[in-house]
């Protein structure tokens, strides 16, 4: 990536050194219009990327804390059965 930001660099340094005629002048603006273009049109990909991601990543969360509270109340049904089963087969105690 540097390596391209440097040679976009020279070149523009030697059209610079050229001289200026009207033609190549446009041809130039024409270019660096493309180009700007097609650099925006990448943003606008990414920027949509991220929000197609981020609306996921909210959704995952929102999944992952539901989960989470089933487990929870999994785990304590689990005790209250465990702990009934036990009570049931404990001996009776006399007093």
């Amino acid at each position: 990536m540097c390596y391209g930001y440097n040679q976009s660099f020279s070149s523009r340094n030697s059209l610079r050194r050229r001289s200026y005629d009207g033609e190549e002048e446009d041809s130039v603006v024409d270019d660096l219009r493309d180009r700007l273009a097609e650099t925006e049109a990448r943003l606008r990909r990414a920027r949509a990327r991220e929000a197609e991601l981020s609306r996921r990543l909210e959704h995952m969360k929102r999944f992952v804390s539901v989960m989470e509270i089933i487990e929870t109340f999994l785990e304590r049904r689990y005790q209250e059965q465990k702990d009934r089963i036990v009570r049931l087969f404990s001996p009776v105690s006399t007093k």
